[in-house]
C-alpha cells in the first residue's frame, strides 16, 4: 500500500502496527557502499527542542513541511540514508521512504536545548534493542563535555555503556563529541583545533572496545586545524553540517577539505541541506553529493 504523508495520522490512529509490519519487509544495505563514502541527511534536531533554522525560529516545527523535504533528499542519487528520532524514522517506514536506505537512530535526546539540564544528556531516544529490533543499521549520541559541568561525567557513562550495547550486537554507533561551556547561560562548542582533539581522543577511548564506533565530527573553525585535530584516532569519521549559512559556498569548501582527510568517510548533513537559503532542497542535496 502507498501512503503520503497526509495518509499517516490516519494509520497511526487505525492500524499502529503498521510500523513494525514496515520495519520488517524494509530492503536493507551495507552500512558503506562499493565507493567507501557515506551521505546522511540528519534529522533529529526536534526532538532536542531544536526547531530554528537561521532566523526562522519554528522552521523545523511543521512536520508535514519537513518530511517533504526529506523524501525530497533522500530520492536525490548518491544519498545513503537517514539519521532521525523515531517519530520521523516511523514515518519514513509507513511512506516507504527507508529501502535500500542506511538509517541511524538518535540515542540521546534528554538535554533539551536551553535547559538547565543540557548536558546530562539522557538516553530518551532509541535504546540498542530497539535498533536491533527494527533492523535498523546503527545509532547516534551527542556528546558534550563541559568540564564546570557535572551532568557531563553522567553523559559519558551512560555513552560508554550504550558504545557496549551496540558492540554487543555488532551495530555500528556515530559518537558526535564536543568540549562545551556555558556563555551567558548558553551551551556553546568550542571548534577551536585543541578543543576537537580533545573530543575526539575522549570519545575514541569510551567502552570496552571501539571496534564498532565511528565519529562525528564538525569541521573546526579554522580548517586548516581540521587535518591536525583528525590525528587524535584512527577511527573512521563522518563530518557534520552545523548551523544553515548564507555563505553556502563556503561551507561547502570547508566539507570539501574534510572530506580528502584519511579517516573520514563521509557527511552526516542536516538543516543547512532541508533548509538552505534558496529553498532548493535537491539543489543543495546535489552539491553536497558532489563532494564526495
Amino acid at each position: 500500500m502507498s501512503l503520503t504523508i497526509s495518509d499517516l495520522t490516519a494509520v497511526r490512529s487505525s492500524h499502529p502496527e503498521a510500523i513494525a509490519e514496515a520495519a520488517a519487509r524494509r530492503v536493507r544495505r551495507p552500512l558503506v557502499g562499493d565507493g567507501g563514502r557515506l551521505m546522511i541527511v540528519a534529522a533529529d534536531h526536534p526532538a532536542r527542542g531544536a526547531l530554528a533554522v537561521g532566523g526562522q525560529r519554528l522552521a523545523m516545527a511543521n512536520r508535514n513541511e519537513l518530511l517533504d523535504r526529506l523524501t525530497i533528499a533522500l530520492s536525490r542519487p548518491g544519498v545513503d540514508g537517514v539519521l532521525a528520532t523515531a517519530d520521523i524514522l516511523d514515518d519514513l517506514l509507513l511512506l516507504g521512504a527507508l529501502d535500500n536506505k542506511v538509517v541511524l537512530c538518535s540515542m540521546n535526546r534528554g538535554g533539551l536545548a536551553g535547559s538547565s539540564f543540557e548536558l546530562d544528556d539522557r538516553f530518551t531516544g532509541y535504546r540498542p534493542q530497539d535498533i536491533e529490533r527494527h533492523r535498523f543499521d546503527g545509532g547516534k549520541l551527542l556528546l558534550r563535555i563541559d568540564y564546570d559541568d557535572a551532568g557531563s561525567l553522567a553523559t559519558m557513562e551512560s555513552a560508554a555503556r550504550a558504545i557496549d550495547a551496540m558492540a554487543e550486537r555488532r551495530l555500528p554507533v556515530f559518537v558526535e563529541p564536543f568540549i562545551s561551556r556555558r556563555v551567558d547561560g548558553r551551551v556553546c562548542n568550542d571548534l577551536s583545533g585543541e578543543a576537537v582533539a580533545t573530543a575526539i581522543a575522549v570519545a575514541s577511548g569510551l567502552g570496552g572496545t571501539s571496534a564498532y564506533t565511528w565519529l562525528k565530527l564538525p569541521v573546526t573553525a579554522d580548517p586548516d586545524a581540521m587535518a591536525k585535530a583528525v590525528e587524535s584516532s584512527t577511527l573512521p569519521a563522518v563530518v557534520l553540517g552545523g548551523e544553515v549559512s548564507r555563505e553556502q559556498d563556503a561551507t561547502y569548501e570547508k566539507w570539501r577539505k574534510a572530506l580528502s582527510l584519511p579517516t573520514v568517510r563521509g557527511l552526516v548533513v542536516g538543516r543547512s541541506l532541508l533548509y538552505p537559503p534558496d529553498g532548493d532542497v535537491a539543489a543543495a542535496v546535489d552539491t553536497a553529493v558532489g563532494l564526495l
